[in-house]
């Protein structure tokens, strides 16, 4: 079972696999360098919109839109600014996978407490607290509420459940090991292996140098271990868990077939 904590602005969750993996917190600084973006291409939709109406009364063709009543005008323009305040975040998190235009360019997303993407629910829901979190001004409230935890959530991710953590993409995850290095003979034993333990080696290689001696000595132990009793690749003697895994890596990589 899947569990999640907080610990030194990090999000920790313990895999199925009891592996322990780290997700840095995004902080104040990028999180509102990402909604200083979003604010800026929602103030260039909303000029653009007006330009469109004013060119349309400018050229004379108003006649083309003789069919909308004039009382409809005020609930016209109250639905377009709902529309781009509300929902140009939450359609950008549903669409994206927690990012929004702002946030891709802060490398920065939206996720569960869990690690898990987000869904249609909580994007509505912490975008819909927005309005509250805006308050009096200038996010005031979400500020003095990303102030007073250690998490940095605003209002609208406590009731949406949901973190923002700085993102790394799946290009920029790369072995730090040689992987033109010639590996020992294949082992048909490893196309056991799955593309998600696969990956549960490659984040640890990824990250090993970040974390601590202890904790990545155990961390490697029970990967080590876990690969071992699926497959049964033995260890040679004088070899150390981190070549291991990154023989193991490699071989799976180039002649493995997932399960």
């Amino acid at each position: 079972m899947q569990s999640d904590r907080f610990h030194d602005d990090q999000l920790e969750i313990d895999t199925p696999e009891q592996i322990v993996l780290e997700l840095p917190l995004a902080g104040i600084g990028s999180r509102f360098l990402g909604l200083a973006i979003d604010t800026l291409i929602q103030i260039v939709l909303y000029v653009t919109a007006g330009l469109a109406l004013a060119f349309i009364g400018a050229a004379g063709l108003g006649h083309y839109l003789r069919w909308v009543p004039v009382s409809w005008a005020p609930a016209v323009v109250i639905l377009f600014v709902f529309c781009v305040y509300w929902g140009y975040f939450a359609f950008f998190e549903i669409i994206w996978k927690g990012q929004t235009p702002g946030k891709r360019a802060a490398k920065i997303r939206v996720i569960k407490e869990s690690g898990r993407p987000i869904n249609v629910y909580e994007a509505i829901a912490r975008n819909l607290l927005r309005a509250i979190d805006a308050l009096p001004g200038v996010y005031g409230v979400g500020i003095v509420c990303m102030i007073l935890n250690k998490q940095n959530r605003r209002l609208g991710d406590y009731v949406a459940g949901t973190v923002v953590v700085h993102d790394k993409r799946t290009e920029e995850v790369k072995p730090e090991w040689d992987m033109g290095t010639v590996a020992a003979a294949p082992n048909p034993q490893l196309a056991l292996v799955s593309s998600e333990e696969l990956v549960l080696i490659e984040t640890y290689l990824h990250r090993r140098a970040e974390m601590d001696l202890t904790l990545r000595d155990q961390v490697a132990f029970k990967i080590a271990t876990r690969i071992t009793g699926k497959t049964g690749l033995q260890r040679d003697p004088n070899q150390s868990l981190d070549d291991f895994l990154e023989a193991a890596a490699r071989q799976i990589r180039d002649t493995a077939r997932f399960r």
